[in-house]
């Protein structure tokens, strides 16, 4: 078959929110995921979104711009809003989407928390019916990556894993798979080893279900 009769590899969305860069345990997790996952997948295409760096918060004209009808929007509105269209548009075109992210005082980091509200956009990602909201980004596949320092995963004290889940779910991704290595204050290598073999049997599953 020639390349141009080939099928495209699936899209991958690769979201990493750490405040560290070396030594981060999500960010070299989440490589370690896309590594393995190309080994079963070598036409795989990645778009990587960092967010650590900061993005726009939802203020007023964002709000503004978000709720006014997009063929009566300004050309300063389209702008406002021109960030979290990317945002949007780089969730919808990926099939599988690997979210990496350190737990910080029991959740998230805002960074990824500003990442999530650019996203959930009624009429985008998600729109209101008479049954409620209705997620509209259908058929995709999550890895949620995560790390603590002394937050159990799962445990009544993790805010971090159960909002993650519940907002993939409200935006139609409800096919989430959490990794977790957790506790590293107690446990570092024992957490990094688990996570690795979580990684490894998710991407064997997905592979068998290709």
């Amino acid at each position: 078959m020639s390349q141009s009769n080939r099928n495209p590899g699936p899209q991958v969305l690769q979201v990493t929110a750490s405040g560290r860069y070396a030594g981060s345990v999500t960010r070299t997790l989440a490589e370690h995921f896309v590594t393995t996952l190309r080994r079963h997948h070598p036409e795989a295409r990645l778009h990587e979104r960092d967010v650590a760096n900061g993005l726009p918060f939802v203020d007023a004209d964002w709000i503004g711009a978000n709720f006014t009808p997009a063929e009566q929007r300004s050309a300063a509105q389209r702008a406002i809003l021109a960030e979290s269209d990317a945002l949007v548009r780089e969730l919808m075109e990926a099939r599988i989407i690997v979210i990496a992210a350190p737990v910080y005082n029991f959740s998230i980091p805002a960074s990824l928390k500003a990442w999530i509200d650019l996203v959930a956009r009624a009429g985008l990602t998600f729109r209101y019916s008479d049954q409620g909201p209705v997620g509209l980004l259908t058929g995709k596949k999550a890895y949620v990556v995560l790390a603590s320092g002394g937050t159990p995963i799962g445990s009544d004290i993790d805010f971090a894993s159960g909002y993650l889940r519940h907002v993939l779910g409200f935006i139609g991704i409800d096919d989430v798979t959490l990794i977790a290595a957790d506790r590293l204050g107690q446990q570092a290598g024992d957490a990094v080893d688990s996570a690795e073999h979580q990684i490894a049997q998710a991407v064997a599953a997905l592979a068998q279900a290709a």
